[in-house]
Parts: C-alpha cells; sequence; structure tokens
C-alpha cells in the first residue's frame, strides 16, 4: 500500500517538478518519511522505504537525491497551492540556529504566519552563528515577490534583529505593509522636536502611545531621505513593546503578536516535530534542499488539520489554552493514516492539480 502512495505522490509532483519519475518518487518517499519516522537523518528515513529493499539500499538512494539540483524557490509554488490561499497573509522574519558538530546551521526564513498554520516558504542559509545582512532580507522578499503576487502579503513580521533603517527603506518605497519591533535604545527623529531614544520619546508623550517620527538621528535622517514612520507602543512588564510600520499603527501594533508563531514553526521544524537539528548535513545547497522538504511536510500537517476543523477552533483545556497545537492536530493524524490507510493520508496533496481559483478555504 504504501508503494502505490509514493506512486500517486509522486504522480501528483510530477508535472510541477523537472524531475525524472525515479527522482520525484524519491522526492515523496522522503516526504512522507519525515513525518512518519520523523527524524531528518537519512539512516531513520531509509527504514521507512516500501517493499522488499533493504535498508542500506534505499540509503544509499536517499543519499543520491541528495545531489539533486533544483530552482532556487521550485518549493514555494507548491506550498502556496498545499495551503490554499486565496487571499493574503501575514509573513514573519526569523533566525533559527543548530549546532551539526563544530558547524553552526544558521538559517533566515521568511514564514507565512496566520491563525490556523505557519510554514516556511522562502530561506536563506547564513554563514557561522551571526544576524543577518539588510541586503540578505531584502533579497528574501524580492525572491517571495518573484512568484506570488505583491497583493498576498498583509504585512510583513520582524523582530528588533531585523531594523536596519536600510531594510525599512525598502519595504516602504516598495508599498509593503510592515510592523518591526524596534528596540528601545534606537534613536528617532520625531516631526516636532530633536531626536531622542525611543525610550525618552515615550516618556515625554506620557498617555500618547503613537506618534511619527523617522529613525536615526537628526543629521543622519537629513542626508538619507529617511522614511516618516508610525510608531505604537505598549507596556510588557518592565519594557516596551515598541512597532514601526507604515500603515495604521494600533492596528500593526494588534498584529505583531502573530509574529510569535514563527517561534513555534521552529518548534515544529526541531524537537516538537520533525528533529531537523538531527541532520549531518552542512553542505548549503544539500541544507537548502533539506529545508525545502521540511517546508513540504510542515504544509502538508498544517493543510490536513485546516481540512479536519473547518472553521472550528481547537478544544481547549481548563486552562484556556489549546490541546493541540494546529501543527500537532494535522500531523498526528497523517502519522496516523500512513500505517492505516495511506492513501487517504495523502488526500491534501490533491489541491496541488485544482485550479487556483477553484480552492475554497484559507487556512
Amino acid at each position: 500500500m504504501l508503494d502505490r502512495t509514493i506512486a500517486t505522490l509522486a504522480g501528483i509532483l510530477r508535472p510541477e517538478l523537472a524531475l525524472s519519475k525515479s527522482r520525484v518518487e524519491t522526492l515523496g518517499m522522503i516526504v512522507i518519511g519525515l513525518v512518519s519516522a520523523r527524524p531528518v537523518n537519512l539512516s531513520h528515513l531509509a527504514c521507512e522505504g516500501p517493499g522488499a529493499a533493504q535498508p542500506a539500499s534505499t540509503y544509499r538512494r536517499l543519499q543520491r537525491f541528495q545531489h539533486v539540483r533544483l530552482e532556487q524557490d521550485w518549493a514555494l509554488p507548491l506550498l502556496v497551492r498545499l495551503l490554499g490561499s486565496s487571499g493574503s497573509w501575514p509573513l514573519a522574519l526569523d533566525r533559527t540556529q543548530w549546532q551539526v558538530g563544530r558547524t553552526e546551521g544558521n538559517c533566515l526564513v521568511l514564514a507565512v504566519v496566520t491563525r490556523r498554520v505557519r510554514v516556511p516558504l522562502i530561506w536563506n542559509l547564513i554563514e557561522g552563528r551571526g544576524c543577518s545582512e539588510t541586503n540578505a532580507r531584502m533579497a528574501l522578499i524580492t525572491r517571495y515577490l518573484d512568484h506570488v503576487p505583491a497583493t498576498t502579503l498583509r504585512r510583513r513580521l520582524a523582530d528588533r534583529e531585523f531594523t536596519g533603517p536600510a531594510g525599512l527603506t525598502f519595504l516602504h518605497e516598495n508599498t509593503i505593509p510592515f510592523a518591526v519591533r524596534l528596540k528601545e535604545s534606537l534613536r528617532v527623529t520625531p516631526e516636532d522636536g530633536p531626536d531622542l531614544t525611543l525610550r525618552a520619546r515615550l516618556y515625554r508623550a506620557r498617555r500618547s502611545r503613537t506618534f511619527r517620527a523617522r529613525i536615526g538621528a537628526s543629521e543622519n535622517v537629513a542626508a538619507s531621505d529617511a522614511p516618516l514612520l508610525d510608531f505604537a507602543a505598549k507596556r510588557l512588564g518592565d519594557e516596551w513593546l515598541i512597532i514601526a510600520t507604515n500603515v495604521a499603527p494600533r492596528a500593526a501594533l494588534e498584529a505583531y503578536r502573530k509574529r510569535w508563531a514563527i517561534e513555534g514553526l521552529f518548534g515544529d521544524t526541531k524537537t516538537r516535530g520533525l528533529n531537523l537539528e538531527d541532520t549531518r548535513l552542512r553542505e548549503p545547497r544539500k541544507l537548502s534542499l533539506l529545508m525545502a522538504l521540511v517546508a513540504l511536510a510542515i504544509a502538508w500537517a498544517g493543510r490536513t488539520a485546516a481540512d479536519r476543523l473547518g472553521r472550528r477552533n481547537p478544544p481547549r483545556t481548563a486552562h484556556g489554552y489549546y490541546a493541540k497545537s494546529w501543527f500537532r492536530i494535522g500531523f498526528d493524524p497523517i502519522r496516523h493514516r500512513l500505517r492505516t490507510d495511506p492513501l487517504d493520508a495523502i488526500g491534501p496533496w490533491f489541491r496541488i492539480v485544482t485550479q487556483p481559483e477553484k480552492m475554497a478555504g484559507v487556512v
């Protein structure tokens, strides 16, 4: 039955990929194995291989697949169609790190974060353990817009690490809505006075929690022609949550809450889900291919959860939290159905061959 399931999935994917039938079947085997076995380590995936093939033979087959060369963002159209969006969605930007021996895994990720799903769409591997550069962050947005209309991007969300003035100017000039958290020590130049740190500006404002300003000291603002942005703030214990945006500030402050979903996504890809940190891969091209396969598995779980629940919310426990995350609501049934009725488990993949304009429902 699993042989037939892999062949069916390969039949769905083959028209979308410039790969041979054997390669596409191997891709399907890996995605199914990622969910079934959970670890991304090839030795574990090899034990999930169907038929009479020995694990050692399957392991060599999976190793050869690592040398496949596909376009940089080949998985993005598949992810969008699998999720089935018919509107716009917020995107969150963040980094995730892991250790492979003495080598640092460091990946900059642009992910969709809706009420129901959190799925990586575009990523870029960073050498070493440092922060990302502004050009790399702008490149992710450009790559996304090369494949998907700008109307799908409701708002770009990011934490304090991603607040370079050049990057925010890029978003503003390209009319991309954003909500980015800023450090309290960052200097801004208000419309009606000298430059101040954000903390000092909020102290002067007293009860007012919204204002307009340009990022940077006065002399830098004049030289760089920085855009005039809106700011909104709220207290979080002993610190401030301060948002810069080019849309309605209060709405942006509320929308920023969705950014935390990307932290949950990294948990889904690691300890709570697919154990990405178990990989021994170090080569950037192979790691990027693995990230694409992991993204497909996560989107599969998200789509399954949405199909199972429809417009209902997951049940909550006595303390008010969901009994299971959206990811586990889809992930656990897939693993069960792969052992009892694998053809039913891959049902969501048929959305890929459905015309986008006929898709119903937004995750």
